[in-house]
């Protein structure tokens, strides 16, 4: 299920399998459950805010709203594909290995779309800050477009490459057996691991400075400012929020090591190893985007609070 690179360890599997099969019925209910209610949850809130952007022309003017709701869709998908993926391994553990590659790529995909555009949204706070005579010219329309377009490119490239040299590699048989759906058992070529380890130690590096750098540049214009503090306190409050949600997307890359190792130590609890890291990795850093717009922006929160309004008054009148 996991999305990230890891060395693939056979051991681990066979342990989550004899785990499978001492789980009772009503832990695996309960946990499957509990995902797809937290799955329906965040997919409501998400898509009241996407209905709430569509709904007003005045959000597509502003590369702030585009970007976020750039980033409410990716984490909407990535949410959806886990959700299912950890569904699917319990009730069938196995799956044909064409559709697990299809589904891994996508996860893959959104996944490392989220630090790209965590950085973007970090760079247009700092030049409205920094800049704010110049910010309209500088963050246009078009060109937060073009960002979007170029963080999916480049974010896509990954799980592209790693499908090609498994081809080159591996027989086609692969993708005509079962398999667990798990990114390190689909591609397990040495050389694959060692390229996303690189790419996520350079890349990752650079938006992490670059929230730093935001982030310092802006405390620096709050110490300075005499005017409206207000906004460049929120401003601050914003990147440093985006810093949070980084730490917590990288967890994406780091603990699926770390369960791997957890597991081998402690094989009794495979499962709920497995289960925190869900919860951990995918589920809780969905939270951060509805805090961070959906209720600090007093602009998008006005709009979006009257939407519900709308649709839940639509929904009692036709009930009745």
């Amino acid at each position: 299920m996991n999305s990230s690179l890891v060395a693939p360890n056979m051991t681990a599997v066979a342990q989550e399998l004899a785990g499978f099969l001492r789980e009772s019925f009503l832990v695996v209910f309960t946990k499957n459950i509990v995902a797809v209610l937290v799955w329906m949850t965040l997919s409501l809130i998400n898509s009241s805010m996407v209905g709430t952007f569509l709904k007003h022309s005045l959000f597509y003017e502003d590369p702030r709203y585009i970007m976020f709701i750039a980033m409410v869709i990716n984490d909407t998908v990535q949410l959806t594909l886990v959700t299912t993926l950890y569904v699917i391994s319990y009730l069938f553990f196995k799956v044909h290995a064409s559709a697990c590659c299809v589904l891994v790529m996508v996860a893959v995909l959104t996944t490392r779309c989220t630090p790209f555009i965590l950085a973007g949204m970090a760079v247009e706070r700092y030049t409205a800050i920094c800049f704010p005579l110049h910010n309209q010219h500088i963050c246009t329309v078009g060109r937060t477009v073009l960002l979007i377009g170029a963080i999916l490119l480049l974010s896509w490239s990954m799980p592209m490459t790693d499908l090609f040299i498994t081809l080159a590699k591996k027989p086609l048989g692969l993708f005509h057996s079962y398999v667990f759906c798990d990114h390190s058992l689909l591609f397990t070529d040495p050389s694959i691991y060692l390229k996303n380890l690189a790419f996520d130690a350079v890349f990752l590096s650079f938006i992490f400075l670059t929230l730093f750098y935001t982030y310092f540049k802006i405390v620096l214009v709050a110490r300075a400012a005499s005017g409206d503090l207000q906004s460049v306190r929120k401003a601050r409050n914003t990147v440093l929020l985006h810093g949070l949600q980084l730490m917590l997307c990288m967890l994406a890359f780091v603990v699926p090591s770390m369960q791997a190792l957890l597991i081998q130590y402690f094989p009794k609890y495979s499962l709920e190893i497995r289960y925190v890291n869900f919860l951990l990795v995918y589920i809780i850093p969905r939270f951060l985007s509805p805090m961070i717009y959906g209720f600090r922006d007093e602009k998008f929160r006005k709009y979006w609070v009257s939407y519900i309004m709308i649709k839940n008054t639509k929904v009692h009148l036709t009930i009745k």
